[in-house]
């Protein structure tokens, strides 16, 4: 005996693991302990003024190809592969007792030797229907999410500790927030007593979201700056203006943000990306770069900063990694699961 595993021919990933122990009695039971086992340690390494972060993970909770987030009220699972629907069932009428939970949403983003199927809405499972924004709590933080949305709910729940960072250095700094989204960095660092941020986004739509999410936390939603546009060419012009930061903020989505007409690649251009940034930061700046590509490998990262360092003519300091926070918790036998990378450096 090896294991007990969940078999799907059509995908990258032939054979999921889901028991090693030949006692073990693959069915609803075995499901609704695992959640269990999920539920009791988010419940002790959490914080309680936490209400948006990782309650399956996949592999690493034992429930493979399945991941769910929590929102507020809401769950939202994710379903990597049809072998999931093998015991999502079972999931979800455990994950139903969760105190203050009202419905479950799910999102089917299958993989096959074909590729990935373009992404749709959440469908509702569980419960009556969400409404168009949930509050979500993050220590002092609010942010407004959307459980139905099609690619992103409007919070990255792993870039916790990241926030965390930015709250912290940010007092009395001049802060740009690069790919911004729906501000939730520029929360952060208006939190931490940043003198002034800029965000800069390609969406006008996403900066719609942000100042949304400025008002949530009783911040004027008109105090950041605001710009719409390719952040290359954003970049060239604050150059040109002469314009500085004390910290810059760069998390860059791995594929399809335009990059002066092209589409951006993180495993390519990263490094030109802190190469434009750097000349903006003061001596002594802080550089956070994050991202979430799998490809990447942390040496890989840590060379293209470098080259960014390089081509800007000045040296870089890391002085801080931040991790993927505690309900991501990676095990050893799946080092995949270990994607995230961030890195906290001073400008020479």
């Amino acid at each position: 005996f090896v294991g007990r595993a969940l078999y799907d021919p059509e995908s990258t990933i032939v054979l999921r693991v889901l028991s090693w122990d030949e006692r073990e009695v693959t069915g609803p039971a075995l499901v609704a302990a695992r959640v269990a086992r999920a539920l009791a340690f988010r419940q002790r390494v959490l914080p309680d003024d936490l209400d948006g972060y990782r309650v399956i993970n996949a592999e690493a909770d034992g429930l493979p190809a399945f991941t769910v987030d929590r929102y507020g009220t809401y769950l939202v699972a994710h379903l990597f592969s049809p072998i999931a629907l093998a015991f999502r069932d079972a999931a979800y009428d455990a994950l139903m007792e969760m105190e203050g939970i009202q419905g479950i949403y799910e999102q089917r983003r299958f993989v096959s030797l074909k590729g990935q199927a373009p992404a749709q809405p959440a469908t509702l499972v569980r419960g009556p229907a969400a409404p168009v924004s949930l509050v979500v709590r993050e220590g002092r933080s609010r942010f407004l999410c959307d459980v139905t949305a099609p690619l992103s709910t409007g919070l990255f729940l792993d870039l916790r500790r990241g926030r965390e960072a930015v709250t912290r250095y940010a007092t009395g700094r001049r802060v740009l927030n690069l790919f911004s989204y729906t501000g939730a960095v520029s929360v952060a660092a208006q939190l931490g007593g940043a003198t002034q941020v800029t965000a800069v986004d390609a969406s006008a739509k996403a900066h719609a979201r942000a100042r949304l999410n400025f008002s949530q936390n009783g911040f004027d939603a008109e105090a950041p700056e605001h710009i719409v546009g390719d952040v290359f060419k954003v970049l060239s012009r604050l150059g040109q203006r002469d314009r500085r930061f004390d910290l810059a903020f760069v998390d860059p989505p791995a594929f399809g943000t335009v990059k002066q007409g092209r589409l951006f690649s993180a495993v390519k251009d990263y490094g030109e990306l802190v190469g434009a940034v750097l000349p903006l930061l003061t001596p002594g700046g802080v550089l956070m770069a994050a991202t979430a590509a799998r490809k990447i490998s942390p040496e890989d990262f840590d060379w293209m900063l470098a080259q960014g360092a390089r081509a800007a003519r000045c040296g870089l300091r890391i002085v801080e990694r931040c991790t993927l926070p505690p309900d991501f918790f990676v095990v050893p036998a799946f080092p995949e699961g270990n994607y995230l990378k961030f890195v906290v450096a001073l400008r020479d």
